[in-house]
């Protein structure tokens, strides 16, 4: 479990590998450290996450405690770094500057709160991108962030690992969805794993919220929007359909819908009535699944400005959100029924789980 703490203060700058206190107890040469106190020191560590999207760039410190981890720190910046990569193949010359800067605010956070040890993922956009290495190259020449650019089944793998925990274990396997700005990831899940969870299988949509955008243009009148919105539907379906057949195939009928993305946890506030988003209210909560279609018909068939005006859209969401609406909507008409759980954790928490993991500071748990 994470808990969300009020930042500290700076800390300093990058420092090498932990010293002991001045006076601290040392052990008797030869003699280990009691193991109490190994997993004490790990504790005191600060651990990052940043994982750039295509839409955004989105960063989290943290230090280990008793139930999970502690978030002391935490950034988030729309970058559009996918934009007209559809058309293009290429990062454009606007977007790669408008992540440099983000990522060199990230930098700076990771220097002040005196970051041991991180990871820095990018996905679908410098995957798919021609220059997509020599940004990465271009990344850590500028801010010193050495970017890690990993497969579909390594996003789709840091994503359950960082929601997984809301899964009913008595219930059906969960159907893990992440909807991103390049791609969307489905994942089935067994319930009641202990510790790793178990995927039984996965897919990786080509289409997220800005390359699924691009596909069409903010058409001016109702009826166009209503046919634009139904193309949308009819790109994500034939994907979809595929990965169901594997699903029935393997004689899984009811699922448990878990959600992670800025699509649901937006769509779900809205659904909530909040008059502006709050994590506490959002993060596990459970939204009837026909609701939520409904919702994003609505936003689908409305124009950038009456979107524009909803509480937890608003101006910088008006115009991507139709092709998030979208993609849920496709998910939601093949696995209808229920209730969808909404996640606001996902690939960040799935690395800072992971760096702990490894690096002692607490065992596994679900």
């Amino acid at each position: 479990m994470a808990s969300y703490a009020k930042p500290t203060g700076p800390t300093g700058p990058h420092a090498p590998a932990p010293q002991a206190r001045a006076g601290a107890r040392r052990p008797p040469q030869g003699q280990a450290p009691a193991a109490s106190s190994f997993h004490n020191a790990r504790r005191g560590r600060t651990y990052g996450a940043l994982d750039l999207g295509t839409n955004n760039c989105r960063l989290l410190i943290a230090r280990p405690s008793a139930d999970g981890f502690t978030v002391v720190d935490a950034y988030s910046r729309v970058v559009r770094l996918g934009e007209g990569l559809l058309e293009s193949g290429r990062l454009s010359d606007a977007a790669m500057d408008r992540t440099l800067a983000a990522l060199a605010a990230c930098a700076d956070k990771l220097g002040r709160r005196d970051v041991r040890l991180t990871r820095n993922v990018a996905t679908e956009a410098c995957r798919r991108a021609a220059n997509g290495a020599r940004f990465v190259e271009r990344v850590y020449q500028e801010t010193g962030i050495a970017l890690d650019v990993i497969s579909a089944a390594e996003e789709a793998r840091l994503a359950v690992l960082g929601c997984h925990m809301l899964i009913d274990p008595e219930g059906p396997p969960g159907l893990v969805f992440d909807i991103g700005g390049g791609s969307t990831e489905l994942m089935l899940v067994e319930a009641g794993t202990i510790g790793t969870p178990d995927i039984i299988d996965w897919i990786s949509l080509p289409w997220g919220v800005v390359s699924l955008a691009e596909t069409e243009p903010q058409w001016p009148c109702r009826q166009s929007r209503s046919d634009a919105y139904q193309r949308m539907l009819d790109r994500v379906a034939p994907d979809l359909e595929r990965f169901a057949a594997r699903v029935d195939v393997r004689g899984v009928g009811e699922v448990q819908l878990l959600g992670t993305s800025g699509t649901i946890t937006t769509l779900a506030s809205v659904q909530l009535g909040l008059p502006g988003y709050d994590r506490r209210r959002v993060d596990g909560c459970a939204v009837a699944a026909a609701d939520l279609a409904s919702l994003c018909r609505n936003i689908g068939h409305a124009s950038v400005a009456e979107r524009a005006r909803i509480a937890c859209v608003g101006p910088d969401r008006a115009e991507l959100i139709v092709a998030g609406c979208a993609i849920l909507d496709a998910i939601l008409s093949r696995w209808p029924g229920g209730q969808v759980r909404v996640a606001d954790r996902g690939i960040r928490e799935g690395i800072l789980r992971t760096l702990m993991m490894r690096d002692g500071s607490w065992m596994a748990r679900s």
